[in-house]
């Protein structure tokens, strides 16, 4: 393990992103500011929720997103949770939309976050306090980058470039610590 580790308490939730190519990205989680937010990326990652899952939407310098088992940006999980952040009465999540940040998508109702995620590619400060920031990557920024370099297509689901042109799938999201 990295020195990223040390003067962490025992404590620490961490997960890894494994991607079908080989890439590996490891988060620090924080249940501390959004509890609810990350018991819910817990279970469904222990369940096998994500794997074999795609990276749907890539908008370079801003984000990657992905955990729709639908894999347009339109499906979720079986239930929605809270969500967790300031414009929705929840004061005590104050992490920043920087890079390497991973955070909750939902729709335009503030508790409709499932299971779609995304994982910030530069900064989106207009994003804090609109969405439940959960956890931070400690490792593998590479794999983040060579994600963000996939080629996009018009999305008009979206209506932005940002559909890949190839797949970008999860082979398998690990609980390596709780």
């Amino acid at each position: 393990m990295s020195s990223i580790f040390i003067g962490c308490s025992n404590k620490t939730t961490t997960v890894q992103i494994e991607m079908q190519d080989g890439g590996k990205m490891v988060f620090e989680l924080y249940p501390e500011y959004a509890p609810e937010t990350v018991e819910n990326f817990l279970e469904l990652a222990k369940a096998g929720f994500y794997d074999g899952l795609k990276f749907h939407r890539i908008v370079k310098d801003f984000m990657i997103q992905g955990g729709d088992p639908k894999g347009d940006g339109t499906g979720g999980a079986d239930k929605n949770i809270k969500g967790e952040f300031a414009s929705n009465g929840f004061k005590q999540n104050t992490l920043k939309h920087t890079k390497g940040v991973i955070s909750m998508a939902r729709s335009a109702d503030p508790n409709s976050a499932s299971s779609q995620f995304f994982i910030m590619h530069g900064d989106g400060f207009f994003l804090d306090g609109d969405y439940a920031a959960f956890g931070k990557l400690i490792e593998g920024e590479e794999t983040l980058d060579k994600i963000a370099e996939t080629p996009v297509i018009y999305n008009p689901l979206m209506g932005e470039k940002s559909k890949p042109t190839v797949d970008v799938i999860i082979k398998k999201v690990t609980v390596l610590s709780e």
